[in-house]
């Protein structure tokens, strides 16, 4: 199809972000970031009922999946804002990840590259059923990974909304320009009526053909056998005898 370019290019990105996203709930998942988790569930189903309106040509999909990216984008900024420790925002402080339900970190904090854990034994700072360490060696400090990947989000929800919007465009003209009653009437297009050879018309009868059959009761009956209300009337006499 010529339109295929624009609704092609438009899944590929999904699947790119469904793959994004996969990836990066794993890691939240392993880090105990339920926030995080929560939104990218929500991502997901978004990104798969696009593609799923992609390919049925369903323009209100593409509509809600634009409408969601600007969420997506507010969402991952404000990530890259927590750890930048942008304003107020601590993460000493704040553990709005967690929903303040524990004190885990990102998983990277402690798994990242170069990163070389030492536990600190018998320690008072560490609350119960806790234990503190000291994270050294890293390559790439867990706050720079985390950024990283939702800048990775924005940019790929950046390219995802101009293409939703330009294939809901196509859609939307598409339906405009489809008559779902009489086809494709706004193009001048018809439809060819079928021709029957077996049309009902009225027949007529001629005069002449109409005088050629005789009536019935003028018709010869050489066997005498005609019936009694068609048999001929007895003449009367000039006394008023009947003859037979």
């Amino acid at each position: 199809m010529g339109r295929c370019n624009g609704r092609c290019t438009l899944v590929g990105f999904c699947c790119l972000q469904l793959v994004a996203a996969l990836e990066r709930q794993i890691f939240d998942f392993l880090g105990y970031q339920w926030a995080p988790i929560l939104a990218n569930f929500l991502h997901i189903m978004a990104v798969i009922l696009v593609i799923f309106g992609t390919i049925q040509y369903r323009s209100k999909y593409l509509m809600m999946y634009a409408v969601w990216l600007v969420l997506w984008v507010g969402w991952n900024a404000f990530i890259i804002c927590f750890y930048l420790e942008v304003g107020r925002l601590s993460q000493d402080r704040d553990f709005i990840m967690t929903f303040n339900t524990s004190l885990h970190r990102s998983w990277w904090m402690e798994n990242g590259p170069g990163c070389l854990v030492t536990p600190v034994m018998n320690s008072n700072l560490a609350p119960e059923d806790h234990h503190v360490i000291t994270v050294s060696g890293c390559l790439l400090d867990y706050q720079y990974i985390e950024v990283v990947s939702s800048a990775t989000q924005i940019f790929l929800a950046l390219f995802g909304f101009v293409y939703a919007c330009y294939v809901s465009k196509v859609f939307l003209e598409e339906e405009d320009s489809f008559d779902f009653i009489g086809g494709f009437d706004s193009y001048g297009y018809q439809a060819p009526q079928k021709t029957s050879h077996l049309q009902h018309q009225p027949l007529y009868t001629t005069g002449a053909l109409a005088s050629e059959i005789p009536p019935v009761a003028h018709r010869e009956d050489p066997g005498n056998l005609l019936l009694p209300w068609i048999r001929p009337r007895p003449s009367v006499g000039a006394r008023g005898d009947r003859t037979p």
